[in-house]
């Protein structure tokens, strides 16, 4: 996600030419956009992060069912 964020803040600055960022060259923008496009299809499943996250997520909310379940 901080990926993500520095891009869309780049673009946003290289766009409307602000300070050192106007004269940075949109190919090494687009470059970051290549980088988090393959980070996002193969890193995280190569690393298992996607997988992760998803267990993570049935895990809190089989937590929250039980919990549900056994407070009345």
């Amino acid at each position: 996600m901080p990926l993500i964020i520095a891009i869309v803040l780049l673009s946003a600055l290289r766009y409307f030419e602000v300070g050192p960022v106007a004269d940075l060259s949109w190919w090494w923008i687009i470059g970051l956009f290549a980088v988090a496009f393959v980070w996002f299809e193969f890193g995280e499943r190569l690393f298992g992060l996607d997988k992760r996250k998803a267990d993570e997520q049935l895990e809190r909310a089989r937590k929250e069912r039980v919990s549900k379940t056994f407070k009345k």
